[in-house]
């Protein structure tokens, strides 16, 4: 470490968070001690936050208070994460539907957030100051398995409205004190490619940090134009926000010389698992609950794919219990080789609207087109788009290489997976847009799981 990123680790920063009120120093020093319980210990220590956090919401919080009294429900006799299927699931509309009754009487300050709203109207939700600073106290441990810390130089690749509406004249000097560069990721052009490539030469940052489909976009624009990326210095690549396939880890891997460390989390679930470098996706398992259910909100079996669910311990202010992600993904149940003991998220497959469902109701993910679109000569850019059970649109930027051929065989195969009688329309488009938040997404269905042609 050097003299500088100590100084703003070990200083500045934390100075930093003390003057916001945020406990995140003392947080991230408890969580760097306990990851290396047992198992036991850790559920131990869960069950007991578990409990005063239901016991604090079920005092202070109106909609919680009602919903225990409604249900007989007693948080003093929980006795850990099984207690919470006595309680429904929550989901964006019941939190529409509750926004000032979900805020805890005599709360201390909120601020105002909402989610993009990829998958329809955006979510407001609140959030206090304990969230944000278990939130940047995980982030934090997780940022130091990769040895580097606050203050390294970092070039994120980000798309936000909230953090690229947020760059005032305080934020861009904190920033420039330690050494936060950050690019937009709402357009990558060629020319926006171009100066992302020459900045990352130049500014030669000891992580990276963005969503995958940016940072592997960047590297295959790099290796294309012939710069070479793997020796400046950079020593991991942070991805977060979308789902990371084994092409895009491959060629950031490989055109940026460094290891890539899976992330995942959402503005309002919380900052929920990342990867370690012995390739286990931790789950910030003091804070955070996570169960996986399927359709019908039943408890998945061990193995088997759910709709990933989130009770975060640290939003009393402004409860989460039970929220469904809208994420797919399957809980492990063997301990990571890194020797923590902390559980680990085993795979996660998408959100819900990465699924496709065949004519006859048959659901599977969206890799089942993507690899057949995505290998074709010609295809620059591509997202498909399942309108209805009837019907799904192929989006394509393409190129001269793309043929008749190419097009033939997109129907050949959408049509082999989905049904015959599937109506498969391959429409050529100038540009395919990233949603407003700078995330790019390559399967969009509007149609339920577990629907099917017989089944509406």
């Amino acid at each position: 470490m050097s003299l500088y990123t100590a100084m703003c680790s070990r200083v500045l920063f934390p100075l930093h968070e003390r003057l916001k009120g945020h406990d995140s120093v003392a947080l991230r020093r408890r969580l760097e001690r306990s990851q290396w319980w047992s198992a036991d210990q850790l559920a131990s220590e869960q069950a007991e936050r578990l409990r005063e956090f239901l016991v604090d919401i079920g005092t202070r919080v109106p909609y919680y208070r009602d919903l225990f009294r409604r249900l007989d429900f007693d948080p003093h006799a929980v006795r850990g994460a099984e207690s919470l299927s006595a309680l429904p699931l929550l989901g964006k509309p019941e939190i529409r539907s509750h926004l000032e009754s979900l805020k805890a009487e005599g709360h201390g300050p909120l601020t105002r957030y909402n989610t993009g709203g990829s998958s329809g109207e955006p979510l407001i939700f609140y959030m206090g100051k304990g969230r944000k600073s278990h939130d940047v106290a995980a982030k934090w441990r997780a940022t130091r398995w990769w040895n580097v810390d606050i203050g390294d130089p970092e070039l994120v690749v980000w798309g936000s409205p909230i953090e690229l509406g947020a760059q005032d004249r305080i934020r861009r000097l904190r920033d420039g004190v330690m050494r936060s560069h950050l690019l937009p990721a709402f357009e990558m052009s060629k020319v926006n490619l171009d100066r992302f490539v020459d900045a990352i030469r130049t500014l030669r940052p000891a992580m990276l940090f963005g969503y995958p489909s940016s940072l592997s976009l960047i590297a295959e624009h790099a290796r294309e134009s012939g710069q070479k990326m793997d020796g400046l210095g950079i020593r991991v690549a942070f991805v977060t926000s979308e789902r990371l396939y084994d092409e895009q880890r491959q060629t950031i891997n490989e055109v940026f010389g460094c290891p890539v460390a899976n992330g995942y989390g959402a503005r309002d679930a919380g900052f929920i698992a990342h990867q370690c470098p012995a390739g286990g996706l931790h789950l910030s398992a003091e804070d955070i609950i996570v169960e996986t259910v399927r359709p019908d909100g039943t408890a998945t079996a061990p193995g088997e794919a759910g709709e990933i669910v989130v009770t975060h311990t640290a939003t009393a202010d402004f409860p989460f219990v039970r929220y469904r992600t809208g994420d797919v993904g399957v809980l492990g149940d063997k301990i990571c080789a890194c020797g923590r003991g902390l559980p680990v998220l085993q795979d996660v497959q998408g959100r819900t609207t990465d699924f496709v469902v065949a004519h006859d109701g048959t659901v599977m993910h969206g890799l089942a087109l993507i690899y057949t679109v995505r290998d074709l000569p010609g295809v620059e850019r591509f997202r498909i788009e399942q309108v209805s059970i009837d019907q799904t649109i192929v989006k394509l930027v393409v190129g001269p290489n793309f043929d008749r051929a190419a097009e033939d065989r997109i129907v050949k195969d959408f049509k082999a997976r989905l049904g015959e009688m599937v109506d498969i329309r391959v429409e050529k488009v100038v540009n395919i847009a990233n949603e407003a938040s700078g995330k790019f997404r390559y399967v969009v269905s509007q149609v339920k799981l577990g629907e099917s042609r017989h089944g509406r």
